[in-house]
Parts: structure tokens; sequence; C-alpha cells
């Protein structure tokens, strides 16, 4: 078999990885990476489950990466900015970089199934506007700074 193709057996089979975001402790999704199996390093593919009663992540968004959400099973709520839709199978999400925060809850009592793929540039900020929080990805690292801890530089 090419190592270009995932089987649906072969994804089946995927480590189903355990994520609690690290500034919510209700954010917690189960996903499985598509792309790594594929050698693919720009574009990241995942198979995310996100089980009754948690969210998905904090509510967020990308200064550099572009993600999308697919949904394949299951209902949840969608937070995009300050509204909340209903969010069920066929459904799709994309959000440019940057765009409005999002997040996604599951109050119902069936798993979510959706998959999740954006870009993965080496350097990314990651804004939490509730939490008026940034986290930094640069250089293989990963930081994080309140944003009253910020300052701005004057013009050049």
């Amino acid at each position: 078999m090419s190592k270009h193709l995932l089987s649906a057996s072969a994804i089946r089979q995927l480590p189903e990885i355990r994520n609690q975001h690290q500034f919510n402790e209700q954010a917690v999704r189960h996903s499985r990476n598509l792309t790594a199996q594929t050698g693919m390093q720009r574009i990241g593919l995942h198979l995310v489950r996100v089980e009754p009663g948690h969210d998905s992540t904090t509510h967020h968004y990308h200064t550099a990466d572009e993600e999308f959400i697919y949904v394949i099973a299951g209902r949840g709520q969608a937070r995009i900015g300050n509204e909340t839709f209903d969010i069920g199978v066929g459904d799709f999400m994309g959000f440019g970089a940057p765009s409005p925060a999002h997040s996604i809850h599951n109050p119902h009592h069936e798993d979510l199934v959706y998959l999740m793929g954006g870009e993965r540039w080496a350097t990314d900020v990651v804004q939490y506007p509730e939490l008026r929080r940034c986290m930094i990805k640069a250089e293989g690292q990963r930081l994080w700074t309140d944003w009253d801890n910020l300052h701005e530089l004057p013009p050049r």
C-alpha cells in the first residue's frame, strides 16, 4: 500500500490522542492525525471526537494559521465571535487568519466528530480574547502571556 493512502481500516487503527486544552479543563478532544501518516508537513488534518459536555478548545483565533472544520457525525454548538450556531453533519466552518474568535461545545448526548484541518506555519500567535491572553508559537516553542504584560513599541 502507498504511504500516500490511508485506508479506512488504517485510520481506525491510528491511536486516538487525548488533548486537553492548556487554558480550559473542559476542552478535551480526542484526535487521530491523518496528515503525519502521509508525510505532509505544511497542512494538518485531524479526525476529532468531542464527548458530550466538553468543549473543543478555548475561544480563540490565529493570526497566521488558517483552519477549517467539517462535521461528519453528531451535533454541537459553534461560537463564532459573539454568536452561537447549532451545527451538525455536513456543516463546514472556515477561518482565515485572522478571523473572529471561535470554539465548539458539545451539549448533546452523543459524540461530535469532525475533520479539523489547517496550516502549520512555524510562527503563529493564537489570541484568546475572553482570557485576554495569547500564545506565541515560534522556533519549536509555545509560550504564552497575558495581554496586560504586552507593551507597544514606538513606531520606527
